[in-house]
């Protein structure tokens, strides 16, 4: 079996949490950048990634690199890498996004014209042919010019693998699910330790917690772009990656993960989705006020992202908000809190400053993430 490059993008910040999910599937880590990963793997790797690993958007096959400066080094840079061994003849292939940072080429449509036109010369002489049907399996191309440097991959994964296929019902700005499962898997929290999301709007985060404690891949019950190329990947890898995923499932779970909204849509929406995620059985969400949360047991998690500001018709209210924050967590007994916000003020008005603050980009904004590390529950003997 052929050994591959693969790239997998995630949040700008989340790298340590997609390089750990890498390694655990039994991947060896060439690069880590900033918001990408690259490991190596043979094709067996393109089914495993796509359905296992929760913090990545998508896996790309590494087709090559070079230097451009010019259209005419990316012409050829791009005709010289082989394309007939990843695009059969009657492959749909196109340059599905095309993103440059601090690089003399800049414009996304004409590196994306261009491109094409390279990969159509290159094939057109290995197949001996003018005319591409392209009725076939489809090829997204993607590419990155980062300082020069091109980067081109083809799209194994097709639509954005935060799209887990679940939440179907959503309200107003919902976190995605990779970046949910990212700052879940950031935190001590497993699955026998109490865990609350009191704004939990479309149900994201319980559902997300609920699929790591139960050992549910997350691409389990989805499709992917690449399951459409046989001539690389027998179809028998894939049901192979399926059936690892399914004997990893944990049954007869007891867990206690729950879910509270002050508003009856996203209840309503978080328990839509946590049944089509198959995991409602393993939370309890409840229309509730964020003053009315308590618990009476110790060593609980809260993990949640509070209104911030930017999404709400009153910015104004913003210091009550995190001020109400503060005061429920003070009267939650060796509690842990982490939350992610864009709120530069959230630490002053929570009225305690958090033990650990990392800086997260969510697509371009910049968030935090608060973490308030409550203490350890004492080992069993």
């Amino acid at each position: 079996m052929d050994n591959y490059e693969f790239i997998a993008p995630c949040h700008f910040g989340l790298e340590a949490v997609l390089k750990k999910e890498i390694i655990n599937l039994g991947y060896k880590i060439t690069k880590t950048e900033d918001g990408k990963v690259t490991f190596t793997g043979d094709t067996s790797a393109i089914c495993r990634a796509n359905i296992f690993l929760r913090t990545t958007e998508r896996v790309l096959l590494k087709a090559g690199s070079f230097k451009a400066t010019t259209f005419d080094e990316l012409f050829e840079g791009t005709k010289a890498i082989p394309w007939e061994q990843f695009i059969p003849e009657n492959g749909k292939f196109w340059v599905a996004k095309a993103t440059s940072i601090k690089s003399k080429l800049f414009s996304p449509s004409d590196i994306q014209s261009i491109m094409k036109k390279a990969i159509v010369e290159r094939l057109k002489s290995k197949y001996n042919i003018n005319w591409f049907q392209e009725d076939g399996a489809s090829f997204p191309i993607r590419v990155t010019i980062m300082k020069d440097e091109v980067t081109v991959g083809i799209d194994t994964s097709g639509e954005s693998l935060h799209k887990r296929g679940y939440r179907l019902a959503t309200v107003k700005a919902p976190i995605t699910e990779t970046l949910a499962a990212a700052l879940i898997m950031l935190t001590p929290w497993n699955k026998d330790r109490i865990l609350i999301d009191p704004f939990c709007g479309s149900g994201t985060f319980p559902i997300e917690a609920a699929l790591i404690g139960a050992n549910i891949a997350p691409g389990i019950n989805r499709s992917f772009t690449a399951e459409e190329w046989q001539h690389i990947i027998p179809k028998k890898e894939w049901y192979n990656a399926i059936n690892e995923a399914q004997d990893l499932i944990i049954h007869d779970l007891d867990m206690d993960i729950q879910g509270y909204d002050a508003s009856n849509d996203a209840i309503k929406a978080s328990m839509e989705n946590a049944r089509n995620a198959d995991v409602d059985h393993l939370i309890h969400f409840q229309k509730r006020p964020l003053a009315q949360l308590s618990h009476r047991k110790k060593y609980g998690f809260i993990i949640t992202n509070p209104p911030y500001g930017r999404r709400l018709d009153e910015p104004d209210g913003m210091p009550q908000l995190y001020k109400e924050i503060g005061e429920v967590y003070r009267n939650l007994d060796s509690w842990s809190m982490y939350l992610i916000t864009a709120y530069e003020n959230a630490e002053k008005y929570i009225g305690r400053k958090a033990d650990k603050n990392r800086k997260i980009y969510n697509g371009m904004m910049k968030t935090y993430f608060y973490q308030y590390l409550g203490a350890k529950p004492p080992k069993h003997t």
